[in-house]
């Protein structure tokens, strides 16, 4: 294993309170997964609720505690992520924009894994979420709740939500990539 990945892989910074909170996040995953497709939509709302102040308790605890890791700044995200997809995927069958939102997000989570990757490699530096990956998620959250909770909402107001969650998604992509060509071009 590369020695930059070992040194920010420490013991200590991947069993904090914080880290925890977003592997709870994790598992809860298939639990809305199962009460969605159980029609247990306003329970499984509940989850994603809970999933949602899991992740902004995590980030407090970290800033106001010093727990804030590399770790960290890896584990979270991938919550946020696999939480989104599952709540995409739940709608796929019901929304057929949704498989084209889900290929959009994979495309730029892959894309912006790599350029991560570059980036560490070069600066031995792990990025944390920006504004507009934030941004990104709260209105992914707030679009994927809002389908949850009325699957009868006209298909055209359906159809606009996701669109205006792909164009979200195209701009933090655009942002991020700018920050990723700043970043590595500037050493």
């Amino acid at each position: 294993m590369d020695n930059k990945i070992k040194d920010k892989l420490k013991k200590e910074d991947i069993l904090t309170i914080p880290n925890f909170l977003s592997f709870f996040r994790i598992l809860l995953i298939p639990v809305m997964v199962l009460l969605y497709y159980h029609d247990h939509y306003y329970i499984a709302v509940a989850v994603i609720f809970l999933s949602g102040l899991t992740d902004i308790a995590d980030g407090k605890i970290a800033r106001k505690y010093n727990m804030v890791s590399d770790f960290g700044k890896f584990i979270d995200p991938v919550a946020d992520k696999l939480t989104q997809a599952a709540m995409i995927l739940c709608l796929i069958s019901q929304y057929s924009g949704m498989l084209a939102l889900i290929i959009l997000m994979c495309l730029k989570e892959a894309f912006l894994f790599l350029c991560s990757y570059i980036a560490f490699k070069k600066t031995g530096i792990v990025s944390s979420a920006k504004w507009y990956g934030k941004a990104t998620t709260a209105i992914l959250y707030g679009v994927m709740i809002i389908l949850f909770l009325m699957p009868e909402i006209p298909l055209t107001l359906a159809n606009a939500m996701i669109w205006i969650c792909g164009a979200v998604i195209s701009m933090s992509l655009i942002l991020y990539c700018r920050l990723f060509y700043q970043t590595i071009t500037a050493r």
